[in-house]
């Protein structure tokens, strides 16, 4: 076994961001069902924007897609999942756990020129992506700059 230099700080720091997310988490949750209050954990997500579509990539590893679930409802999707602990290993044989475990609940309200019927997801090497289309009518048009036709005016008399 490595020795490793205690570093007081560095327990700190740890301290720190378990408290911010503390704070957070109950910050956040008030309203929201029993079941959402008790997530310790969620998963960190990008969301982008193409010409046709706004992508969200939500960064889901070690969970199995039949332990995700993703609904839309009142121009709101939300992401519920878990992420169960292995029990191959006795938890007294782990020397350190860091990796979060349990359920987790995200939610995202959709723009309005988002075709909530034509969504679809994928699931592939950890990592979730939802697909949500534009409706075509809210797609970005180029005008084009005409050159103006100079007319001659007629010669009065």
């Amino acid at each position: 076994m490595a020795i490793i230099r205690w570093d007081p700080f560095r327990d700190l720091v740890t301290l720190r961001d378990k408290m911010n997310r503390l704070f957070e988490d109950a910050v956040t949750s008030i309203g929201e069902e029993k079941d959402m209050i008790t997530s310790s954990w969620a998963p960190a997500v990008d969301i982008y924007e193409t010409e046709n579509e706004l992508v969200l990539s939500a960064e889901v590893p070690g969970i199995e897609e039949k332990d995700i679930e993703i609904k839309i409802e009142d121009s709101t999707l939300s992401i519920r999942g878990v992420r169960n602990f292995e029990k191959e290993t006795r938890e007294e044989t782990y020397h350190r756990i860091e990796r979060a475990y349990g359920s987790f609940f995200r939610s995202f309200t959709l723009p309005n020129h988002i075709d909530q019927e034509r969504i679809h997801a994928e699931h592939e090497s950890g990592v979730l992506k939802i697909h949500m289309p534009k409706k075509p009518e809210s797609k970005s048009k180029k005008v084009k700059i005409l050159k103006a036709q100079t007319v001659e005016k007629p010669k009065t008399r």
